[in-house]
Formats: C-alpha cells, structure tokens, sequence
C-alpha cells in the first residue's frame, strides 16, 4: 500500500484544495527542475564568461524546439491513464502505462539522434555568432541531447504517476538530482576547469539519474500503474489515444519553440551582450511560469478524472478554479520579478551593465503580462482534458507562432528597440486567449455528449 498513499482521486472531494494538493508538489518540481538550466547558466555567467553564458543561453528555444514533440506525447500518456484510472479500469491503466514507457524509450533514443546531428547546423541559422559561442553552443547541445533518453524516460513517468494524483514523489525525486546536478556544476566548472561542457554533463548525469529513480518507483509500486519491464509493449488502442491528443500538443509545443527560436534570432542580432541579458532574462521568467504551469496540468489530469467518472459539474468548476489561481500566481510573481530585477539579476550578470539592461527591458515588459500566458495555458489545458488537441493547437499555430513570426519579420524592422522586440509576447497570448475561449463551450459540449454515449 506505500504507493497507493501519493494517490489523489479528483473526481472527489473539494476541486479547490485538489488542484492545490495536485499543483503544488509539481511547482516546486518543475522548479527544481527549472534550477538545473538556472545553475548552468549562473556557474558559466560568473566562472566562464559572457560567450560561455551566451552559448548556454542561446540554445533553450533550439533544444525545446527538437524534442518538446517528444514531450508532448508524456500529455496524451497523462490524459489517456487518467481518464482510465477515473472510470476505475485497471487493465486499461496497465495497457496504457505499458504502451507509454517503451513508446518514451523509442522518442528519447529518436529526438537523441537528431540532436546529435542537427544541432550545430541548426545554431547557425539561427544566427548565433561564429567562434567561442557557437562552438560552445554546439557542444553544449550535444551533451544535453546525450541525456535525452533519460529526460523522456523521466518525463512518461512522472506523467503515469500525475496521471493518478501523484505529484509528490517526482518532487522527491528532482530535489535529490537537482541537487547532483548543482554539486556536479560546481566541481566540473570551477573545480576542474572546464566550460560549457561541465555544465552539460552535470545535466545529462542528473538525467539519468532521475530516469533510473522513476522507472525503480513504477516497477517497485503496488498500484495500478505497476510497470512490468518484461511486459512493455505498444498496444494499438491506447497509442492511438495518446498520440491524438499528445501529438497535437508536442507540435503546438515546437511551433512555440520555433517562434521562439525566431524571436532569439532576432535577439542574437544584437550581439552576445544583449544575448546574455536576454538569457538570465529569460531564466528568471521560468520561476513564474513554471508555478501557473502547474495549474495547466492540474486541469488536464482533474478534468480528465471527472470525465472518467462522469461529473460534468466538477469538471466546469475545475475549469474556473484552476485559471483564477494561475492568474493570482502570475500577477504577484510577475510583479516581485519586476520589484527585484535589479538583484535577480545579478545572480546572473556580473560584469556587463549593458547586458543587465537589456535583461530589464525584457524582464519588464514580461513580468506586467506573464498573468496572460497563465490564463492561456489553462484554457489550453482545459481543451485538452475534454478531449480536444487539435484545435488548441491550432489556435497557438495561428494567435501565438504566426503572430509572433509576423511581429518579428515585419513590425521589429520598423521599431528595433528591445521593448518593440519583446511586446510580442503579451499580445500573442491575447491572441490565444480570444480564440481558446471561443471556442471552449463547443468543446466542451462536444465532450460532454460523448462522455455520456460512452456508459
């Protein structure tokens, strides 16, 4: 019964202290998780210099872009085990679990490959600069990807664990190797010397790390989701479900990164300075995007355990309650990261007060707004627990991706300041908002119905 104790049933109870209890432990772990990027990025800034800090920096949009595909697919396998754990079928938790591991192990070994090859190519046409930072960038990006694997493997389990309430135990598990990962930065970087590839290999270790730890869980547990090594294999039904709804969702993900890759193009033109403030920019923005970031997967997995059971009305409540925290969580976190962005970052920029400047300007025009991609991300989150992956991916193709390609090729030329540059965000999340809530009642309907046809 030690595993069944981190289960939490959403189909019961009261929605609000759920989504908490739910929202809460991912937070913090996708923090964690977040610190691994942040003490890279921190360890090269102070001991390795700005070209080292840049060449991190400037591979987050890349790196994102080549496997959140892969990512993506950890959603449908969260939904799919959800909806099944709700409706308390248990050989279809087994199916499904078993069909999301080994389909976790070929991803990771597929989005390794192209990383490996891909990457120094791709760096280029971004336009980051030639020498010390795109040498740096590539092998930086080639041991990362080493560790892809592991990071997939991670990923599909700790969404077979969210799937059944458990949000718990993969915070245990990043406060363990989130800590290896920093110990191992320090040594690696300051201890031996060595630059972009030390924090690399601290990363890729604490990947590993992690993935080993999650699958010892999932073999280990008493529950429903028991993962029988010997026994994995793809069953047709419940890939077909994960695909649906993960792959639209995998490539919402990469179009974002790739719009975001265009928009560090665009930043990388202004040259390694405005590169490195951008990037410790961009770090600190994670600590508020990760907390609403949270509330978009409490949806998914409290909308898909009522749709299991049957309770329509706690799956419009869920709904609500999950945007109004993501907006109050944005609003407080984006002001304190405006308040302090002075001292924020310089945890980061130690040397540059041009590049500390350039970090302001982006820190403080994301920081007023970050509430709205909160908002957006809930409203994704909440079409993708009904059911419907296709069209939110569609309305981030076209409000947020094409909007922002738009702004970068076609309005940046005629202003080219860093606010002009950086103003895209909150009105591509304005865009996405407008078309998701439009849209949402169909949804819902929709789902509903089927829900019901389906007893």
């Amino acid at each position: 019964m030690a595993g069944r104790r981190y289960e939490l049933d959403m189909s019961q109870g009261s929605i609000l202290k759920n989504v908490l209890r739910f929202a809460f432990p991912f937070m913090l772990a996708n923090l964690l998780q977040l610190l691994y990027n942040a003490a890279d990025i921190i360890v090269v800034g102070r001991w390795a210099g700005n070209d080292a800090m840049a060449a991190v920096g400037t591979t987050g949009a890349l790196t994102n872009l080549l496997i959140n595909l892969f990512i993506g697919l950890s959603l449908g396998a969260s939904v799919t085990i959800s909806r099944r754990y709700g409706a308390q079928d248990g050989q279809g938790v087994y199916r499904a679990v078993h069909t999301s591991m080994l389909l976790s192990a070929i991803a990771g070994v597929v989005a390794m490959l192209v990383g490996l090859i891909f990457s120094r190519p791709l760096l280029a046409l971004m336009g980051t600069p030639e020498g010390a930072v795109l040498d740096g960038a590539t092998l930086y990006m080639r041991i990362i990807f080493i560790g892809v694997p592991a990071s997939l493997v991670y990923n599909f389990g700790a969404a077979v664990l969210r799937a059944v309430g458990d949000t718990k135990r993969p915070l245990y598990i990043l406060a363990a190797t989130g800590l290896v990962n920093v110990i191992l930065n320090l040594v690696l970087v300051i201890g031996l010397g060595m630059g972009v590839e030390g924090v690399a290999i601290a990363t890729a270790v604490a990947n590993y790390l992690s993935a080993l730890v999650i699958l010892y869980v999932l073999i280990f547990s008493d529950s429903v989701y028991k993962l029988y090594p010997k026994e994995l294999k793809i069953h047709k039904k419940e890939l077909l479900e994960i695909v649906k709804i993960g792959l639209p969702a995998g490539i919402q993900s990469s179009v974002f990164s790739l719009s975001n890759t265009v928009i560090q193009s665009a930043v990388n033109s202004f040259g390694a300075t405005a590169m490195a403030g951008s990037a410790a920019s961009a770090n600190l923005e994670g600590f508020t995007y990760t907390p609403m970031n949270a509330f978009y997967q409490a949806v998914v997995t409290c909308i898909s355990h009522n749709y299991g059971a049957k309770n329509e009305k706690r799956i419009n409540k869920s709904i609500l309650i999950s945007m109004a925290c993501a907006i109050v969580i944005g609003l407080v976190l984006g002001a304190l990261s405006i308040i302090f962005s002075e001292a924020l970052l310089g945890i980061y920029i130690t040397d540059s007060p041009e590049a500390m400047a350039f970090g302001r300007s982006r820190l403080l025009v994301i920081g007023l707004t970050y509430f709205l991609c909160g908002t957006m991300e809930v409203l994704t989150g909440a079409h993708r627990g009904l059911g419907a992956s296709t069209l939110p991916m569609v309305n981030s193709l076209l409000g947020a991706c094409g909007f922002r390609i738009f702004w970068v090729m076609a309005i940046l030329p005629l202003y080219r300041t860093p606010e002009a540059l950086f103003l895209c965000f909150p009105l591509s999340w304005t865009a996405v908002i407008i078309l998701h809530s439009a849209f949402l009642p169909f949804v819902k309907k929709k789902a509903i119905r089927r829900m019901y046809a389906e007893e």
